[in-house]
């Protein structure tokens, strides 16, 4: 027998499909503890295999754990990655079938190994990937000296982008590395971050069509439609964007299923890996805005997250980061705060927190919380919200969404938690005073007397806007409670309760020509609950306990009698129509932030 070759051999026919005792052999050595140098003809064998065939889960692993074993002296992982780099050049060179095949082969296999040692990583470095290399080799005559392989990488695949539109394999290598190598202390890898922070420049990108280019005749670009079509500035379309809003659950592909499959190509990752992930890493701010970005953009994704029964994995995150908004930028309270707009928009969604029940809430200090309603957290933090913003930030826009998710919640809220009840009124007479002040300040003669009129009408120009926004929020708290009280009576004894207690801050607004309506139907409520309170024969005093089982029992019998329907307000959340003036600069100013 003559000695084995230096490198496995597909088979004597150019080109033929390689049998699976053979593809078993190339990656039998690409695991091994041989290792090939860099110019041998076993990358160029193994890059052109077919991919079809498929491996047992044990198997794959066991071929990973050998891979990471040996790669500290044969350096393979380096190699391909530099052979991957090659390959982009190549297809950017001459856009051949073969070379967009090899470079897809060297991307896939290489993610595979490049996930399972971060997965695996003792250490938080690069050391671990031994991405080291000799530069004297053979085949490397070419090599930057002066570059690692890390940025030898980095600006072969960034070239690359720049130069082509075909984002799909790109777009789900980073997805898959970011946030599937996430440990269980909820840190992601160095590369991941890495390459989450260069995905979200990228899928935030948008350039403007300029004057001196002419319009493409298929439909690659957008218009703000608000303005004419003549003057409205055109964009280029995002692939990247594309390719993320297109992305489907590699388990379950609804058009697939029904009949419709895709046309062309998409990214396809696991949506449970996914979300999972994400609910570990959101006190990271990239990875808040890409939550963001899936749960907008990608309808699929959204649709995912909606039917979950687990709905606690992300929104506690959520929530535990708004209870801690003192330590958080205000950009990234905003994408939180848009993140459950959307989210509140099912009344799916709305119905399915209140019926999710939370052991205990151990981040929440102001008082112990057993047994509560996640829908009841949601109520709490997002009044102690308003209230933060209101003493702190100060941002109409922060209120406005805050008010638009209770809003959405409320014809759909049950057994709202006693707690959450009082903040709810609470909310409402905190806001009163508010308005209350702003009043007595614009009537304030003093106002009039100043010396400098043009000074005092400003004054009192700003006054007056600042008041007609706090008629706008007291009006939607009422609404909110008359929705509750409207559509769920019956399931939430404790806002009667509630309401019943602090029914006196009600009385000044009574005949106010804004609210009167609505506190109609609250005024009746508490006439029919006051009522029920006088009819009762009490030996000595009430208490909370005795005022309950009245409200309880009259809460069976409560048909709405005079109560007036109005139309549920609901609120959806829109995007502007030039977001890139947002999120062009937040996205750079993340990527600064991790210096």
């Amino acid at each position: 027998m003559g000695a084995a070759p230096s490198t496995p051999r597909l088979g004597a026919v150019a080109g033929a499909a390689a049998s699976p005792g053979a593809a078993e052999q190339m990656f039998a050595a690409l695991v091994g503890g041989k290792a090939y140098p860099i110019s041998s003809e076993f990358w160029r064998q193994l890059l052109e295999l077919p991919l079809t065939q498929q491996w047992p889960r044990d198997r794959v692993l066991q071929a990973c754990h050998a891979f990471a074993q040996n790669n500290y002296h044969t350096k393979h992982l380096a190699k391909i990655l530099i052979h991957l780099v090659w390959c982009l050049q190549e297809c950017m060179a001459e856009s051949s079938h073969a070379a967009y095949r090899k470079a897809i082969n060297a991307a896939y296999i290489s993610s595979i190994f490049l996930k399972f040692i971060i997965e695996n990583a003792k250490t938080d470095n690069w050391q671990e990937l031994s991405l080291e290399i000799d530069k004297d080799e053979k085949g490397l005559e070419n090599f930057p000296s002066e570059q690692s392989v890390e940025y030898f990488l980095m600006r072969g695949v960034l070239n690359y982008i720049g130069s082509v539109d075909q984002t799909l394999y790109y777009c789900h290598i980073i997805l898959s590395t970011t946030f599937v190598s996430s440990n269980a202390e909820g840190a992601s890898c160095p590369l991941g971050r890495l390459l989450l922070l260069v995905l979200l420049i990228l899928i935030h990108y948008r350039k403007c069509i300029t004057t001196s280019e002419s319009f493409p005749s298929s439909n690659v670009y957008t218009s703000d439609l608000n303005t004419n079509v003549k003057d409205a500035p055109a964009f280029h379309d995002n692939p990247y964007y594309k390719a993320l809003s297109n992305a489907k659950d590699s388990q379950y592909d609804r058009a697939d299923v029904e009949g419709n499959a895709q046309n062309g190509l998409v990214v396809r990752l696991s949506f449970a890996s996914l979300f999972d992930a994400l609910g570990t890493c959101l006190k990271d701010e990239s990875s808040v805005l890409l939550l963001y970005s899936l749960v907008h953009g990608n309808c699929d994704f959204q649709e995912y997250v909606l039917v979950r029964t687990d709905l606690d994995t992300l929104l506690m995150p959520i929530l535990e980061m708004l209870y801690n908004a003192s330590r958080k930028t205000s950009n990234q309270i905003y994408m939180l705060l848009i993140v459950l707009l959307i989210l509140s928009q099912d009344s799916t969604f709305n119905a399915s927190v209140h019926k999710l029940v939370l052991p205990s809430v151990p981040w929440y200090h102001e008082r112990l919380m057993h047994q509560t309603s996640l829908g009841s957290l949601m109520v709490v933090i997002l009044i102690r919200t308003i209230k933060y913003n209101l003493s702190k930030l100060r941002d109409v826009y922060l209120h406005t969404n805050c008010l638009a998710i209770l809003a959405n919640m409320a014809p759909h809220v049950h057994r709202l938690s006693a707690y959450a009840s009082q903040r709810l009124v609470s909310l409402f007479d905190m806001l009163s005073r508010k308005y209350t002040k702003l009043a007595e300040l614009k009537n304030d003669k003093a106002i009039k007397v100043i010396s400098d009129q043009i000074e005092a009408d400003n004054i009192s120009d700003d006054t007056s806007t600042e008041l007609h926004i706090y008629t706008d929020f007291l009006r939607i708290v009422l609404e909110i409670i008359n929705a509750i009280l409207t559509y769920a009576l019956p399931r939430n004894p404790e806002v009667v309760y509630a309401i019943l207690h602090r029914q006196e801050v009600f009385q000044p607004f009574k005949n106010h020509p804004r609210f009167n309506e609505l506190l109609e139907n609250i005024y009746t409520v508490l006439d029919f609950f006051n009522s029920r309170m006088d009819m009762q024969q009490l030996d000595g005093e009430w208490s909370v306990d005795k005022v309950l089982e009245v409200i309880n029992k009259n809460c069976r019998s409560w048909r709405g009698e005079g109560m007036k329907m109005f139309t549920q307000l609901r609120f959806t959340y829109e995007q502007e129509s030039h977001p890139e003036e947002f999120f062009i600069p937040y996205a750079w100013r993340v990527v600064l932030s991790r210096g």
